[in-house]
């Protein structure tokens, strides 16, 4: 049997993954991480999400150690997210080691339940200037959990070279554009849907939108192009 962990966190990226795995694998497991987040309701969400998508499995994992360690707008509820940089050239809303653990966590999860493949929606295209979230980065996790586990896992990235408003193309392929767009939560303010409309959550999300939206025809076109050769 084909098995696939799905990092999930109930955001636009990880649903629209989750979405497409639950059409590409017999059985979809789903692991969600309660780090002490900013807002406990991307936890709800996420399994509301999975409820309703029928995964073969929902775990959530307390994980809040890492809010003890790492200091992030994210981990903080007294520090506003801000869309300045800081002296490190990262926003304030990197959660240093997050997809190192996150990855780590989900790599042993998959070796218990038999999974081949582990998939995360981090993005090098439209990202917010997160190391973790490089494909470098990726690899180098993948080549970790390979030799550290002696099993042959492979981490994918459907979205690794997606701009957002090809993500939103991808959701649409899969008939969960509405879905999407209503239903999960990407926003750092915690609103669902359409979110708070200033954070920088917000700003990738909304401008990918309407991007979709208005360049439908072209957008679709370049998305089929990329699954075509998903190299970058």
């Amino acid at each position: 049997m084909n098995k696939a962990v799905v990092v999930f966190s109930g955001g636009q990226d990880s649903t629209t993954c989750l979405v497409q795995a639950l059409k590409q694998y017999d059985e979809v497991h789903a692991i969600t991480f309660d780090y002490g987040q900013r807002h406990r309701l991307e936890i709800e969400v996420a399994s509301q999400l999975a409820n309703d998508l029928g995964v073969s499995a929902h775990k959530v994992m307390d994980v809040t150690l890492l809010n003890e360690l790492a200091i992030s707008s994210l981990t903080r509820d007294d520090i506003a997210v801000s869309h300045e940089l800081q002296e490190n050239g990262l926003p304030n809303s990197f959660v240093p080691g997050r997809n190192i653990l996150f990855l780590t966590l989900a790599g042993i999860y998959a070796y218990q339940v038999g999974a081949q493949t582990i998939i995360t929606g981090v993005c090098e295209t439209d990202f917010s200037g997160y190391p973790d979230c490089r494909d470098e980065f990726v690899k180098a996790m993948n080549d970790a959990l390979v030799k550290g586990m002696d099993k042959n896992i492979t981490i994918k990235t459907p979205l690794m070279w997606l701009n957002k408003a090809e993500t939103w193309a991808l959701a649409a392929q899969y008939q969960a554009l509405e879905l999407v767009r209503n239903h999960t939560l990407t926003c750092y303010n915690g609103i669902i849907g359409d979110g708070c409309g200033d954070c920088p959550s917000c700003d990738l999300r909304k401008t990918g939108l309407n991007d979709y939206l208005s360049n439908k025809e072209s957008v679709d076109a370049e998305l089929t192009r990329k699954q075509a050769n998903p190299s970058k």
